[in-house]
């Protein structure tokens, strides 16, 4: 089968974004090259037959980004072009730099479909203790306390190299001791429900409101055991869901946490957190006014370039 490949110029900050906006296209995959990235990376096997090679060597975009989804050539994509380039620019709203916002599409054999993203995705450390691998690399733990979330990115968003991913784990890291009961909210690939997993957590639930979100971290649960028992589904943030948790956490737009933020209240036991990102810097008032409203109470925020999160507590009930 040869597919149609619709590429996005965008911005670093932008990526997760528009990958949503792709895959809620019904894409079947997305690709990412983002300049950034290359600054992360160090000498390694990057060469088409194994060899080790210089990052700097590398044939790689120098600023921006370009998020690249790929659909079937039965699916009438030609159609959606424009308003797939109108939500783009439309991120500007919501604190959000879409960069160029330009849309280009082009055909794609089948077998570059499958290879487009493997140039560019490698093992990256996320935290202390967790490193980010693509499920086709053979990489080995450099220590005893080194955990690892292995990924195929191109499932689905969410690799764990965006800084509000690597934000919401650090989160994570901060407030789980072991043994808890964890809801992830737009699970998108599943990367934190895992984490949460290889951090201790007794029960993980994950939700989306994608079905092909669902499907991914489904998929992503199976290369990791230790999270095949996550249950997985979909549906509009916690709208129906009636249980308290320990930790409620959310990767996703400033907008949407707004109006979780009673759900996950009504969720949480007393004295439970919930961990919230995806907060641009123009936003980060907004989320911390509607938790204090909410009956929150603000324990940190965390920051990494233009992006918040922020660990709310539910009073405990001697409060």
């Amino acid at each position: 089968m040869d597919w149609t490949e619709v590429s996005v110029m965008t911005s670093s900050e932008a990526v997760e974004a528009v990958s949503n906006i792709l895959m809620t296209r019904g894409a079947t995959g997305v690709s990412i090259e983002d300049a950034k990235d290359f600054d992360k990376l160090k000498a390694g096997r990057y060469g088409d037959h194994g060899e080790i090679v210089d990052p700097a060597d590398l044939v790689h975009i120098t600023q921006g980004a370009v998020v690249s989804a790929y659909y079937p050539n039965s699916q009438d994509i030609q159609s959606q072009v424009t308003e797939i380039a109108a939500q783009v620019r439309q991120l500007k709203s919501y604190g959000l730099n879409p960069g160029p916002a330009e849309v280009n599409v082009n055909a794609v054999k089948d077998e570059n479909w499958r290879t487009a993203w493997e140039k560019y995705y490698h093992p990256v450390s996320i935290t202390r203790m967790l490193t980010v691998v693509p499920s086709w690399e053979d990489y080995q733990p450099k220590n005893k306390a080194e955990q690892l979330i292995r990924l195929d990115p191109g499932m689905a968003f969410g690799t764990g190299t965006h800084p509000t991913t690597q934000l919401s784990l650090q989160a994570l890291e901060t407030v789980m001791r072991g043994g808890e009961s964890v809801i992830d909210v737009g699970t998108g690939s599943g990367v934190l429900s895992i984490a949460a997993k290889l951090m201790g957590a007794f029960d993980v639930q994950a939700f989306d409101v994608d079905e092909v979100a669902v499907q991914s971290a489904q998929k992503n649960f199976e290369l990791n055991p230790i999270a095949k028992d996550v249950q997985v589904a979909a549906n509009d943030l916690l709208s129906g869901i009636h249980e308290q948790v320990d930790i409620v956490i959310a990767n996703i737009l400033a907008e949407i946490i707004v109006p979780l933020v009673p759900q996950a209240f009504e969720n949480l036991k007393p004295g439970g957190y919930f961990l919230t990102s995806g907060i641009i810097k123009a936003k980060y008032e907004l989320v911390k006014k509607a938790l204090v409203n909410g009956g929150f109470g603000v324990v940190e925020s965390l920051k990494m370039k233009d992006w918040y999160a922020v660990i709310a507590q539910k009073p405990k009930e001697d409060n």
